[in-house]
């Protein structure tokens, strides 16, 4: 009588295990593949709400600027006159802890603003807040949008013009241009725009830019 008759059974419990192996591994695989798509998944969400903080925050150093501009705007000469006193740069100094630069220092070609930031830095022209609560730190640069520093009647100002309660931006303009018709110039009123960066935590940043006219 022969003893080999088990052996189709053994080889069946030998082919079972080793598809359980298959299919534990494809198992493990599609879960760590599941694993990491979630995390992937939370840490871009993180990283956008990060982002959003950020450009919150970059509210904060427009106010800033604005409020600084209107206060020069607003300020008079000891005789009376208009007292706009955003006709020279103003760098940061006890006298006057806001940088300001009196024309407008766009990027050159092939160069953004985050690869000028360090320049404008280096020359005194950025204005840095400190970090707040979320670790968000706000900085911000004034130009004036004007060719060159000195009055609006001589630095070729962006200047804008009212109609029927709009405004009008006006490239190039100066006092001594002509006017379009029914459009009228508010005094000494140019353009400025603000520039803000935002540094924040995960190396987050983001940039802003306003413009405003007095």
């Amino acid at each position: 009588m022969s003893t080999h008759a088990p052996l189709p059974a053994q080889r069946q419990h030998g082919l079972v295990l080793i598809m359980a192996l298959i299919v534990l591994a494809a198992m493990t695989l599609a879960a760590i593949g599941l694993m990491r798509s979630v995390t992937g998944s939370n840490r871009v969400a993180g990283n956008l709400a990060f982002q959003q903080a950020a450009l919150q925050s970059a509210d904060v150093g427009i106010q800033r600027a604005v409020a600084w501009l209107e206060q020069r705007s607003r300020e008079q000469d000891g005789y009376g006159g208009s007292a706009n006193r955003l006709d020279a740069d103003v760098k940061i100094d006890a006298a006057s802890p806001i940088a300001y630069v009196a024309y407008r220092d766009d990027p050159v070609n092939g160069q953004t603003w985050e690869t000028k930031w360090p320049a404008m830095a280096a020359l005194g022209q950025v204005n840095t807040l400190p970090a707040d609560a979320a670790g968000n730190t706000v900085s911000y640069v004034i130009h004036r949008l004007c060719m060159e520093p000195g009055t609006p009647a001589m630095a070729r100002c962006e200047m804008p013009f009212v109609q029927k309660g709009k405004v009008t931006r006006a490239v190039g303009a100066s006092k001594g241009a002509p006017m379009p018709t029914g459009m009228i110039q508010p005094p000494d009123a140019v353009f400025y725009r603000v520039t803000v960066r935002v540094a924040g935590p995960r190396n987050t940043s983001g940039l802003v830019q306003a413009i405003v006219s007095f």
